[in-house]
């Protein structure tokens, strides 16, 4: 039975992964300690701010699944010192061992931890195109996170999963099924969900963002990022989401932060382009509806340049 009243408490709590917050666990290299969000499905909820020696490039959400056979991590993390604290977590809350990381996606903190799991033995799945974008970026995500991690860069090697796949990947593992999908393009080449349709949670990755404003590479197309999430993700009725960024909580709120900004920008962009505009004027379209999430300041202006170029030629 899920426990209804500890969930509701967490998704009503307050939104404490503020940037202005430099550490919630002063004494692991972790941003905070995971917390049991449905049983047996835990989260160590990142900073929403931008990666910093502060958080150690903790600024994603790194989870794990308990499933009575072994544990499944979702996101290897942006270190090795990372992926080694949360290790020590996982080894609290049960003796069964690791069996299988996922990356959701290319980024550095979904994937620079891997070299700590590969050390231990463990498999490494993530998507093809995930893999392919990782290895080809590979020197320059480990350099930069190097930059600002320092002391906590030290043992991380740039590794790639060994295991991949195109459109999903099913496991069974201690009664438990988990559908590791690839729904369609969205913030960045390769994201996946990892979905438990018994339980309805889904571990989105970036295709949903909740308390920080999502951003937009020159790569992503957010008319396509739109139409997956209408025709692939909200359809699969989660009653239960761990963002890429930002707490737990339920799928109209991160519809709110994810598919609702990126149909408010191109609204406000297209109507800036009908009315003959520039990019030098885009960068100034009104966002204050969304002015109150983490990293407005550091993205807005970014996200409007770049959704003016691409719907520029649409």
């Amino acid at each position: 039975m899920i426990r209804t009243a500890t969930i509701l408490a967490l998704l009503a709590a307050p939104a404490l992964a503020s940037e202005d917050i430099p550490d919630q666990y002063p004494q692991s290299v972790l941003y905070s300690k995971p917390v049991e969000v449905i049983p047996n499905v835990f989260s160590a909820i990142g900073a929403t701010a931008p990666p910093t020696y502060e958080n150690a490039g903790h600024n994603n959400n790194l989870s794990f699944i308990v499933t009575g056979d072994g544990v499944i991590v979702v996101n290897g993390g942006a270190n090795a010192k990372l992926a080694e604290a949360l290790h020590a977590e996982i080894k609290a809350v049960t003796d069964q061992p690791v069996r299988l990381v996922i990356n959701e996606n290319g980024q550095g903190h979904a994937m620079l931890g891997n070299s700590y799991w590969a050390a231990q033995g463990v498999d490494i799945l993530g998507h093809v195109e995930a893999k392919k974008v990782f290895e080809d970026n590979a020197f320059q995500i480990l350099e930069g996170m190097k930059r600002y991690a320092k002391e906590n860069a030290e043992g991380t090697e740039a590794v790639g999963p060994n295991l991949t796949f195109e459109d999903r990947h099913d496991i069974e593992m201690g009664g438990m099924k988990i559908e590791v999908l690839y729904l369609g393009p969205a913030h960045s080449e390769g994201d996946v969900s990892v979905w438990l349709p018994e339980q309805k949670l889904v571990i989105a990755g970036d295709i949903a963002f909740h308390e920080r404003m999502p951003p937009i590479f020159s790569e992503t197309c957010t008319s396509c990022w739109i139409e997956t999430w209408e025709t692939a993700f909200e359809p699969l009725g989660a009653l239960y989401v761990i963002p890429g960024h930002g707490h737990p909580t339920n799928m109209a709120q991160v519809r709110r932060f994810t598919h609702d900004y990126l149909v408010y920008l191109r609204g406000k962009i297209g109507a800036h382009l009908d009315a003959g505009g520039t990019l030098d004027d885009a960068y100034y379209v009104d966002q204050s509806p969304y002015a109150r999430l983490d990293t407005f300041e550091e993205l807005a202006t970014k996200n409007a340049g770049i959704v003016f170029t691409e719907m520029e030629f649409e």
